[in-house]
């Protein structure tokens, strides 16, 4: 359960990080001032009671949310409940397709730390879920 627990607070930390990122310095900001204020200023076409500056911010924060949840209830499931963990194979599977999606995610639309953090976490998920059936 220790490389599940270590899966988790790779995830968790790479949320975190991104949540900071999203609400504090420039990390997260674009090079381009003028596509911020374009951005602050354009609502979206599902409605204009939001911009696409303040959908960003959310979605970033949101998804920043998820990573630190799964991070969260994967850590307490490993290290408080194992005996949960690894009688649930809904759990087990779970935790894998999220992982995967991430890394899908991360190659596809991010870049290569949270990428390597989330392939990383992804094989250290894999190692516990093996050590634990086995």
């Amino acid at each position: 359960m220790m490389l599940i627990a270590l899966a988790a607070a790779i995830v968790f930390t790479l949320g975190l990080l991104h949540i900071v990122y999203t609400f504090r310095g420039p990390k997260l900001l674009p090079r381009d001032r003028e596509l911020r204020a374009q951005m602050e200023h354009s609502p979206l076409v599902l409605t204009r009671e939001t911009t696409v500056w303040k959908a960003w911010i959310g979605f970033n924060a949101s998804h920043s949310l998820g990573a630190m949840l799964f991070g969260v209830v994967y850590g307490h499931l490993a290290l408080v409940q194992p005996t949960v963990l690894a009688s649930s194979p809904f759990l087990l599977a779970l935790g894998a397709v999220v992982l995967l999606a991430y890394g899908w995610l991360a190659r596809r639309y991010w870049f290569s730390v949270p990428f390597r953090g989330v392939v990383l976490a992804l094989l250290l998920y894999a190692g516990g879920v093996i050590a634990t059936l086995a």
